[in-house]
């Protein structure tokens, strides 16, 4: 009674619940990536597009080192 097609199914169970499992922790993670990163570059939620505009302007070559690190040190 217990043989037949449903023995080929029995890992499927198992199987999802690992990879629930795996999806569920890959979200945390990224999730608390998220909250570290916007606590390293600065306490305000502006100070980091901010600065990523100031360094974008500073790559082009718009503003000069000392431009640069004047602002920056203005920064937040």
């Amino acid at each position: 009674m217990m043989g037949g097609w449903a023995m080929g199914w029995m890992w499927v169970w198992p199987a999802l619940i690992v990879a629930g499992l795996l999806i569920l922790g890959y979200v945390a993670a990224r999730w608390m990536q998220g909250g570290q990163r916007a606590s390293q570059t600065g306490s305000e939620p502006g100070s980091w597009s901010a600065r990523r505009i100031l360094d974008e302007r500073y790559a082009r070559g718009e503003i000069d080192d000392e431009n640069y690190q004047r602002r920056r040190d203005l920064l937040p």
